[in-house]
């Protein structure tokens, strides 16, 4: 071989082992740990900013170990018991549900609507309706929206052709005029072309589901966020005269010039407010943002400067308003604003305009999964499905078949008979087949198919989620082998406790203590009523904490003097209660009835001791245990690679 090759090889093998891809940590056995796997750990548990060599080591001395018992748990074959694959089962279809979106979409749709939620936008509307099921209707809303638009682009006033041109019922008295609208205002679509709509311009005319819009947007203004107002509503009655809307005028003024003298807002809309929803309430209505109410009362009600201050009458449709501000609460402009992100996210996913990140979503796992469509003929297909599922024969030149491939995924191809199966199971669900096409219904199918595939094999296609999954895995089967392997052992072997015990009494003692009743009561007025009730008749004790149904809490016992709710200053003598502690984690008082006092130092016996002892049995064992497992496992740890991680 050319030297020059040659060095070129061994330079490159030299780089690669050295790359952080293929550095291996530490191996035990045939096992290996790399640097990437103990460093996702590490970071998840580590609080530390750097990676200082001792905190390294330091979580090395945890890992190897961890890694050991759960590879004894492998060994053991305790990964198969039903619990263990049940409970797997049951954190894999919660986890699954995270990774099911398009984050980036989602992120994109969230950063959207926060910058919308910043502005608010006036516009007029002419809206011309189009039903989809009427070509003829269809072809009059075209051509009427074409000649609205035209005739807005000569300079004609939007408001005289929005009263010729639009079937919205409010045109007569608004002009088209919808007011201000923010986000989550209008369906998504109407939104989007609401904003993106340049100022003073019109858009042409857009077609949605049910006809054609065109908008205008007439202002715009720094977002002016929700309000809370008070309300008498004078309100026309129906088919009101002029003579009558006049009356109702003169009223309204008469009342705003009573409100104005300081009558009290409240008792008037209890007496004089039409609103059925508000007047009891001293005309209060929810607070509500733009785009809720009619563009007359919300101008007016957003342009009252000061809580209290009160509106001249507002006309509307529905009569006449007097409006008073109750409160105003401004729009969240801090993208660091966890809540309020969190709470824009949450309305993203609830909202018409998540279809956008599932779309995204969809496209980028058939490309994932590697998503091919199968070579048939769709005509033929379509054919033999309805003579099929009609329990017809089917047409004999198809070259349709039961295993005839529609599509397949990397590891599983969906046949003809799967699309048939599919179909008869929707075949009395109105909601899903009714008014679909073959080949609307084969795209949903395609959805549910790519998606539940993809769900299946998640692991194989998102690293982030198979290192939860085997974390998961691994943590559950390490609490079942140390269930096995140390903490039942520690408890149950009676005998091994009392030899363990008799080899180490001398380390066992109980320090200054004093047998003695403990109480803790939820709250500090709970626990005066007690201790009164206790200085009365202490022998009673335990039927007086029954009468608290759980809010007292009591135990007996001997306890050293450091175990006791005693201030650091804080006298202890028998017959007496000791002072009330707080706890400041939940408020609860603690306080302790002294019996006895045993001042000098004793030796535990085995009953009092037990609890010592089962925690340093159980300690021993696991100790013991790990010794065996680096004889099975002999643990090398590569120290380069170590030390390489050190920042």
């Amino acid at each position: 071989m050319n030297q020059v090759v040659r060095t070129a090889l061994l330079l490159g093998l030299i780089l690669y082992s050295l790359s952080p891809v293929a550095q291996t940590l530490f191996t035990y056995g045939n096992k290996q740990v790399t640097r990437q796997e103990f460093l996702k750990a590490f970071n998840k548990n580590n609080t530390e900013n750097k990676l200082t060599e001792k905190a390294l080591r330091e979580y090395l001395d945890l890992y190897v170990p961890f890694k050991l018992k759960v590879q004894a748990a492998y060994d053991l074959r305790l990964d198969t018991l039903p619990t263990q694959s049940a409970e797997l089962q049951a954190f894999r279809n919660q986890l699954v549900q995270g990774y099911l979106t398009d984050a980036s979409s989602l992120a994109d749709l969230v950063n959207e609507a926060f910058n919308r939620s910043q502005q608010d936008v006036r516009i007029s509307h002419i809206f011309i309706p189009a039903p989809q099921d009427s070509a003829a209707m269809e072809a009059r809303a075209a051509k009427m929206a074409k000649e609205a638009y035209d005739q807005l682009q000569q300079g004609k006033n939007f408001g005289e052709v929005a009263v010729t041109y639009s079937g919205d019922p409010s045109v007569k008295t608004n002009r088209g005029d919808l007011g201000y609208i923010t986000v989550f205002s209008l369906p998504y679509e109407l939104e989007t072309l609401a904003y993106n709509t340049p100022l003073n311009k019109v858009s042409e005319p857009y077609r949605s589901k049910a006809g054609y819009h065109i908008f205008k947007k007439t202002a715009e203004r720094k977002a002016v966020g929700k309000i809370k107002i008070a309300q008498i509503l004078l309100a026309f009655p129906p088919d009101a005269t002029e003579a009558a809307r006049n009356d109702l005028r003169k009223k309204a003024d008469s009342l705003y010039r009573e409100l104005q003298k300081g009558a009290d807002f409240a008792k008037m809309a209890e007496q004089h407010s039409n609103d059925n929803f508000s007047f009891q309430q001293g005309g209060v209505l929810p607070e509500f943002g733009t785009g809720r109410y009619e563009a007359p009362f919300e101008l007016a009600a957003f342009a009252l400067q000061k809580n209290d201050e009160i509106s001249q009458p507002v006309l509307t449709e529905f009569g006449y308003h007097i409006i008073k501000r109750i409160a105003v609460s401004p729009v969240v402009n801090d993208r660091n604003n966890r809540a309020y992100m969190e709470q824009l996210e949450q309305q993203v996913q609830s909202d018409e305009r998540i279809e956008i990140a599932k779309k995204a979503f969809l496209k980028n796992v058939l490309k994932t999964i590697n998503y091919k469509k199968g070579n048939y003929n769709a005509a033929h297909l379509w054919a033999y499905t309805d003579s099929t599922l009609g329990n017809k024969p089917v047409p004999a030149n198809t070259t349709i078949r039961p295993v005839t491939v529609i599509f397949s995924f990397a590891k599983q191809q969906v046949l003809v008979k799967d699309w048939l199966a599919f179909r008869r199971s929707i075949g009395g669900v109105d909601r899903i087949s009714s008014g679909k096409t073959d080949e609307q219904l084969m795209d949903y199918y395609l959805e549910l198919a790519a998606l539940e595939y993809y769900r299946n094999h998640l692991e194989e296609y998102n690293a982030d989620f198979a290192f939860q999954l085997k974390e998961f895995k691994d943590g559950n089967l390490l609490f079942e082998v140390m269930q096995r392997k140390v903490w039942d052992k520690a408890s149950t072997d009676s005998t091994g406790l009392r030899r363990f015990y008799n080899a180490r009494t001398d380390k066992y003692w109980w320090e200054n203590s004093a047998s003695a009743i403990l109480f803790t009561a939820l709250h500090d007025s709970t626990a005066k009523d007690l201790q009164s009730k206790l200085e009365k008749n202490i022998n009673s004790w335990r039927s007086i904490v029954d009468t608290y149904e759980g809010n007292v809490i009591a135990d007996s016992g001997r306890f050293e003097i450091a175990q006791l709710p005693v201030a650091a200053n804080g006298s202890v003598s028998p017959g007496h209660i000791t002072s009330f502690i707080k706890n400041e984690s939940d408020n609860s008082v603690s306080f302790a009835y002294i019996i006895r006092l045993f001042p000098e130092r004793e030796m535990r016996s085995f009953e009092d001791a037990r609890g010592y002892v089962i925690n340093d049995y159980q300690q021993h064992l696991e100790s013991a245990w790990i010794a065996e497992l680096r004889k099975k496992y002999p643990v090398k740890v590569n120290e380069q690679v170590l030390k390489s991680m050190v920042q």
